[in-house]
């Protein structure tokens, strides 16, 4: 998977598919186009960041239908609708359930690249803080079992005595764990510990984020 914006054009009408595509590509956004629904959740990559330009009126499965399935799908891969006028009224009621705007056909050039612009930065922002958030929760992901207990006890502020009495260890063995455990996380405290727990969603029931000494 490459982190390069794509902007999909999901429409039906070829001319102002390929109007569109020309205008995107001309600006150096890379574009794939899609005659309908079916073949464009069939072929695309969901996680590449960018946006959908995504007709509501198409014959057999419709916009809203399309969205609707990409919610199922956990995308969040931002959504421009295109609506002619009499399908305003559908175009609003997709922008309640997610639709980041949408564009009344023919489409304005300036508009239109405004919109993908803006859609664009927030979804690469959005991929880059998922990505670093993958990347710290494989930190605790690389932890042994025993350093793991050890990290869940620090972060509710146990000291290594308290932890080594709850463990059955000895408190040598405590600090070898995680000391272990400190340099696989990356961290050198625990309030750096905590932070990091915080950031990934795991600070579970931590009472307070100073963490114990030592």
């Amino acid at each position: 998977m490459t982190d390069r914006p794509l902007i999909r054009i999901v429409d039906d009408d070829e001319a102002l598919a390929a109007s569109s595509a020309l205008l995107l590509e001309s600006m150096g956004w890379e574009v794939a186009r899609y005659p309908d629904g079916p073949t464009f959740l069939a072929n695309d990559d969901l996680k590449r960041p960018g946006c959908i330009v995504l007709d509501v009126q198409m014959p057999g499965m419709d916009g809203l239908e399309v969205q609707a399935e990409l919610t199922r799908r956990g995308s969040t891969v931002p959504i421009l609708f295109l609506s002619a006028h009499g399908s305003i009224p559908m175009a609003v009621h997709a922008m309640r359930l997610g639709a980041v705007d949408f564009l009344e056909k023919p489409v304005d050039p300036m508009q239109l690249l405004t919109k993908v612009a803006q859609c664009t930065s927030a979804s690469s922002a959005r991929t880059a803080a998922d990505r670093a958030v993958a990347e710290r929760r494989a930190r605790f992901e690389s932890l042994t079992p025993r350093e793991r207990e050890v990290v869940d006890l620090v972060l509710r502020n146990a000291a290594n005595k308290e932890i080594a009495r709850d463990l059955g260890l000895e408190v040598s063995t405590v600090k070898m764990h995680r000391a272990n455990a400190f340099a696989k996380l990356g961290v050198h405290s625990p309030g750096e510990l905590w932070k990091l727990a915080s950031e990934c969603g795991l600070a579970g029931d931590a009472v307070e984020s100073g963490g114990a000494e030592p």
